[in-house]
């Protein structure tokens, strides 16, 4: 396992530095001047001096190649330079915010989990039954309806007929519940028909009918067997989406006002704010890298075939 860690790690850094330099290409190919949108973002008139100036203060004046390793070497010290629009530095600004992110993320995968797994792992049992329409039902539902329009239906229903919700903000349980729901929408339908999928093609192993021959108790089977193997592909899925719930909540937090990193993103595209739009993005890429090998290790303890095969494969 530690072994697999490290070898693990070795790749993501390179991975990493990929991403930086992607990154770094594309900010210097796009047709917007970092010390102009600086300008811009200030208010004050461009002119060939003073643009020179700030050419000069950010380091453009010198070669790509000696831009892109102090870049990588302030990153790897978290410093992303300073906003343009507040004059802070970036990390500072981010700091505050990701919390706010992480609560809504959290909110949204419990939701998701609540509801797919009892709902997929039993629409696989019952094949054909009330239950399994209702999870076919709900996963086209889900990944057809558009977030911000859900969030919006939510609004409407529950905060302005019912009363029950805030509509916007942030601080008590009952914010969070709408906004976490709008997000965790795409993730039951897709956790939903995973599950259910998975679960109808473990019922036809090899282990369940040796379970079944042993003479164990068919909740036993099910329940320590047949599910612990067949929330497999729901896990990876959890980590593919880890991410994109991070970096994807840019609508959800923009439609309920939360005060997160994505609605300071969307402000950054705006105002043309490149250190913030470069921390949101190698910080994406970052979480998706670490969210990968945190799920790839859990599914090797859940399913220690993994592991076999690992072995074997060396």
């Amino acid at each position: 396992m530690g072994n697999y860690i490290v070898k693990r790690l070795m790749t993501i850094i390179p991975i990493f530095l990929f991403a930086t330099l992607l990154t770094f290409g594309m900010i210097h190919l796009s047709p917007v001047d970092p010390a102009e949108a600086y300008l811009t973002a200030a208010h004050i008139q461009p002119t060939d001096e003073i643009l020179a100036q700030k050419r000069q203060e950010f380091g453009l004046d010198q070669p790509l190649l000696v831009q892109y390793v102090n870049a990588v070497i302030q990153i790897s010290q978290l410093d992303f330079g300073v906003s343009y629009v507040t004059n802070k530095p970036v990390w500072e600004e981010v700091s505050s915010r990701i919390p706010a992110t992480i609560q809504l993320t959290v909110g949204s995968l419990i939701i998701a989990i609540l509801i797919s797994v009892p709902i997929g792992f039993l629409a696989g049992l019952k094949k054909n039954s009330g239950i399994d329409h209702f999870s076919r039902f709900l996963s086209f539902f889900g990944a057809s309806i558009p977030s911000f329009w859900f969030g919006y239906l939510l609004i409407f229903f529950f905060s302005v007929r019912l009363d029950l919700f805030p509509v916007e903000g942030i601080g008590t349980w009952k914010h969070l519940v709408l906004p976490s729901l709008t997000l965790a929408l795409p993730l039951i339908a897709l956790y939903t028909r995973l599950l259910r999928a998975s679960v109808l093609e473990n019922l036809q192993e090899p282990y369940v009918l040796y379970a079944r021959a042993r003479g164990l108790h068919e909740r036993v089977i099910m329940g320590k067997y047949l599910l612990r193997v067949a929330i497999s592909p729901m896990i990876t899925g959890l980590g593919m989406n880890l991410g994109i719930l991070m970096t994807g909540a840019i609508i959800v937090e923009a439609v309920f006002s939360w005060p997160g990193f994505g609605r300071y993103f969307i402000e950054a595209i705006f105002n043309r704010d490149v250190p913030v739009i470069q921390c949101y993005v190698l910080l994406s890429a970052g979480l998706f890298l670490i969210s990968n090998l945190v799920v790839d290790l859990i599914q090797m303890y859940i399913d220690p075939r993994i592991s076999r095969k690992g072995r074997q494969l060396r």
